[in-house]
């Protein structure tokens, strides 16, 4: 028999240095920290509304490219189409037991989150930020990744936490942990697996026996893991937020993954629906602010905010208000942020949308899925070619294309220009369901602009790129999400992900000043 989990109540808490609560003279934010510490003495859960603030860290900002923007770019592309691949594939992985979970894999694209496992010593770990699956899963000593050499790992030297058994909680393959773990298996299968004797599964008297290990798959790789409870602490601006009690995973073997995931997706066992059911008004509403980058790692060295707790307020000198498309319920696909995408706008030309992007359907097809974890925009075939039609009739006729950079970077199309004709190129906006739900992107976050340095030391020529890629034949497709808004187009808009008012929202933002902004106050 297995040791009997310790099924203890959560709490969370945020730890302020003792220099902090020695001043008489207290700024406002600092003052309701203490007033919250306070509270939390005689409280387990937090009712303070104070929004709390994380640095988000992009991996360009941490790794070293030895690779050209075109080995950068193929690959990015490459895993932008296979994860909406995975995504539309999850919900057959589910039936047979497996349910899918797409992993950011792409060096250049994913933005990292520190966390500290309360140990003795305390062990940090960065994971990969991720509101496109449900989980919170690290690296456990020993750990052994198959076919991850070469893959960037801003974790360095200490890839893996070591988690001391003694400290750490079980959780019961009867908690309803477990059961989301393993795709709502019931609980007397996930006892059975957990060798609980058949006379105690039919009295219900399993709680001494362990969730079992679970399998979750995606794209290109795997992870086997096992649930616990324990005490983890996230970076935050000033003070530290912790978490006692945390459910994640713990997985000592992986294949083609070595970074664990924060999953922000809309499934029980991610952090924002941990944090809720603790404090409700730091875990229902965040949002975050990707700052621009062109895979220019120079642009990435102050950090990207994360805000836990997003309050409708404005923060300094915002001028943008948010802009809100309605969340779209998704029953194959519970842990998808899905939106409604009507149409798309090339310069004046409205092209719209198939009936199938703006709504899902009850099977779980259809609608646009707001990732993270993506790179690249996905338009089901349709759509992007009506796109690349409007930019060959815009741009073709008075550029070359660049049909050889389209084949190093798997981007398309691709034009030559002069330094003085990239104003030319016409401007993308995304009409979202909803009225007044349109969105201009900034040139940048839709058309790549690069000077190629040519073969063998030759002229180097100015190229530009469209950034949204061809996501397939939706009809072709297995069913799911037909696209995804990746985290390339979201960058200077700062994304807030309303859970209580079921809304999505973008506001254009400065997102380095947002962050000076929000540790001011």
């Amino acid at each position: 028999m297995t040791p009997t989990p310790k099924e203890t109540e959560h709490s969370v808490f945020l730890s302020i240095p003792p220099s902090q609560l020695q001043k008489p003279q207290m700024a406002s934010s600092s003052l309701c920290l203490f007033v919250l510490l306070l509270f939390i003495a005689h409280h387990s859960s937090i009712t303070s509304s104070a929004p709390v603030f994380l640095p988000l860290t992009n991996s360009l900002s941490t790794s070293r490219f030895n690779s050209t923007h075109h080995l950068l770019l193929k690959s990015a592309s490459a895993r932008s189409a296979a994860r909406l691949r995975h995504h539309r594939l999850g919900h057959h992985l589910s039936r047979r037991g497996r349910r899918q979970v797409s992993l950011p894999l792409s060096p250049g694209s994913d933005y990292t989150l520190s966390f500290t496992l309360d140990s003795h010593p305390p062990q940090s770990v960065s994971l990969f930020m991720d509101t496109g699956s449900d989980l919170v899963w690290f690296p456990c000593a020993p750990f052994d990744c198959i076919l991850c050499e070469g893959k960037p790992n801003p974790n360095g030297r200490h890839p893996a936490v070591a988690l001391n058994l003694s400290s750490t909680s079980a959780v019961s393959c009867k908690s309803p942990a477990c059961a989301a773990a393993h795709s709502s298996l019931s609980s007397s299968d996930l006892c059975a697996a957990a060798r609980c004797p058949l006379e105690s599964i039919e009295i219900s008297d399993c709680a001494s026996f362990s969730c079992p290990q679970f399998y979750y798959a995606y794209g290109d790789g795997s992870f086997v893991a096992t649930l616990y409870r324990h005490s983890v602490s996230i970076p935050t601006s000033p003070p530290a937020l912790v978490l006692r009690n945390f459910t994640f995973g713990c997985a000592h073997s992986a294949l083609g993954e070595p970074v664990g995931v924060a999953g922000f997706g809309r499934g029980s066992l991610s952090l924002p629906a941990q944090l809720a059911r603790l404090s409700p008004q730091l875990g229902n509403r965040f949002s975050y602010c990707l700052v621009s980058h062109s895979f220019e790692p120079d642009r990435v060295r102050r950090p990207s905010p994360l805000i836990l707790g997003r309050k409708e307020k404005v923060f300094g000198n915002e001028e943008a208000e948010f802009v809100y498309t309605e969340m779209l319920d998704n029953l194959k696909h519970p842990y998808f942020y899905c939106v409604g995408l009507q149409g798309i706008s090339v310069g004046r030309k409205h092209i719209p949308a198939a009936e199938n992007l703006k709504a899902v359907d009850g099977r779980g097809n259809g609608g646009m899925v707001v990732d993270s974890g993506t790179t690249f925009t996905m338009l089901p075939a349709g759509l992007y070619g009506s796109v690349v039609a409007e930019f060959e009739r815009r741009l073709g006729q008075v550029h070359k294309r660049a049909t050889e950079i389209e084949d190093k970077t798997g981007l398309s199309p691709c034009y030559y220009f002069d330094n003085d004709t990239i104003a030319s190129v016409p401007t993308v906006t995304l009409h979202f369901v909803g009225r007044g739900s349109s969105v201009v992107l900034p040139r940048r976050n839709y058309f790549y602009d690069f000077m190629d340095g040519g073969n063998g030391g030759g002229r180097r020529s100015r190229v530009g790129c469209l950034m949204l890629m061809n996501g397939g034949d939706e009809a072709e497709a297995e069913g799911g999400p037909v696209a995804i808004l990746g985290n390339y187009q979201q960058q200077g808009f700062e994304v807030v992900y309303d859970l209580e008012k079921r809304r999505v929202g973008f506001a254009r933002r400065r997102c380095t000043s947002l962050w000076d902004s929000l540790n001011q106050h």
